[in-house]
This record gives structure tokens, C-alpha cells and sequence, in this order.
């Protein structure tokens, strides 16, 4: 059963429609990658994904029992968002806030699970660190641990690797393929195409043409070659 269904879903903002009758589901262990040209309604599809922002037309079904607070969210990084002034223990676990309710306060299951995603991240050394005192691939794993807090069914990531050094970029992908090995659907944003062949179990590519499919559909079809071309020529690793 699928976990996510977009149906005839449309895409806009301020009365500007991005994107039209858009059809895709998410079943339970996929890997979908969304990729496309800047503008093409990335972010936008994420935000209504996670509920943020209404469609302009159509609907996004969830099933299998799946709830909205059990998305796990890995945003893109602002400059003010580097620069918090928290503990990476702190920062973790305050992805549990979606399980506490109203309880004002942590109880031994949400540190149990802040512990266990902070070891699956391998920040358990630094639990103690100021954050923003972080290299930046330090700092996406205490994200990545922090959305773990929220879920263990769904990860929505924006671009996680944005920044980072061919080194720790290779170091994340493997981190969240891990994940999904273990069972996490993932579903992540990136200008990288020729990562989301290599990782993807399924590609949506949203903008002028649209397609959504299974890698191997992806790669042989007429927009997945012009893409991949386009990206081998411009050396884009």
C-alpha cells in the first residue's frame, strides 16, 4: 500500500501555478529522488508534502496509517540556522517534540531515542559540543539525527549534501542509503542527477516535462539522457 499518493496534484504560490496534475506515489522502502531545474517547484512540493502549504489543485493521500507528524524533515541550512547556539544532544532531541505532546519536558523514551539516532549518526562523541562550532557535515548529521527523533517511516530531505565536500557529500549519501536499507523511506530533493541514478530506487523530475518512474525508466527515457548528458558535460559529480 502506498504511503504517499499525489493525485492530479498542481503546485504554485501567490496565484502562480509551478506545476500541473501531478501523479506519483511513495510506497514503504523507497527511494524516491526529486530532481529538476531551479524553479521548477522542488521546494514547493516538499512544503506541501509536509503540509506546510496547501496545493493549488488536487490532493497528496497518505495511507498505511501514516501521519503527517511522522515525516521526518531535513531542511536546507540558512546562515542564521549554522549559527545556533545549542548542544548537539539538545538539537537532536528536540526532534522528539512531535511525540511529547504537551508535556513540557523529555521523558527516558525520548533520550533513549535521541541516543539511538545520535549513534546511528556516529555524533555520540560530540553530544556534548556547541553546534554551531561544527564542521558543516557534522552539522547535517545532527540534523539528519534530529529528523530521525520524529520518525522512523519517512525522511523528506532538501538538498542535504548542499555545501559539503565531495568527501562528505559520498559520506551522507551513504549514511541515508544505510537508512533506507534499514527499512526508512526516503524522499530528497537534489540538483544532483547523476547521485539520484546511482541511489534512487524511483525519480520524479518535476518542471517543463515532467516524469516519474523507476530509475532504470528514468535513465532510459528522452528527458533522463538530455539531463544526465547535460550534467556529464558540465563535470557535475
Amino acid at each position: 500500500m502506498s504511503l504517499i499518493e499525489a493525485r492530479n496534484l498542481s503546485l504554485g504560490y501567490d496565484s502562480q501555478t509551478i506545476v500541473e496534475n501531478l501523479n506519483f506515489t511513495v510506497s514503504a522502502g523507497d527511494y524516491l529522488c526529486i530532481v529538476g531545474e531551479n524553479g521548477s517547484g522542488k521546494s514547493t512540493l516538499m512544503k506541501t508534502l509536509l503540509g506546510l502549504q496547501e496545493p493549488t489543485g488536487g490532493e497528496i493521500v497518505t495511507g498505511d496509517g501514516l501521519k503527517r507528524s511522522e515525516i521526518g524533515y531535513l531542511p536546507q541550512q540558512t546562515v542564521v540556522q549554522r549559527d545556533f547556539p545549542a548542544s548537539v544532544r539538545e538539537i537532536v532531541i528536540s526532534g522528539c517534540q512531535g511525540r511529547t505532546g504537551l508535556k513540557p519536558f523529555y521523558g527516558r523514551e525520548e533520550k533513549r531515542l535521541a541516543a539511538e539516532s545520535m549513534e546511528k549518526m556516529g555524533i555520540t562523541g560530540i553530544a556534548g559540543r556547541c553546534y554551531r562550532e561544527l564542521s558543516g557535515g557534522q552539522q547535517q548529521r545532527v540534523l539528519l539525527a534530529r529528523a530521525l527523533c520524529a520518525t522512523r517511516k519517512v525522511l523528506l530531505l532538501d538538498e542535504p549534501v548542499s555545501g559539503l565536500d565531495p568527501k562528505v557529500t559520498a559520506e551522507m549519501y551513504d549514511l541515508i542509503a544505510g537508512l533506507n536499507r534499514e527499512g526508512i523511506t526516503i524522499i530528497m530533493i537534489s540538483h544532483d542527477i547523476m547521485a539520484a541514478v546511482r541511489f534512487a530506487s524511483h525519480v520524479l523530475h518535476v518542471g517543463t516535462n515532467v516524469f516519474w518512474g523507476t530509475k532504470d525508466e528514468y535513465v532510459n527515457s528522452e528527458i533522463g539522457r538530455f539531463f544526465l548528458k547535460n550534467q556529464e558535460n558540465t563535470g557535475h559529480q
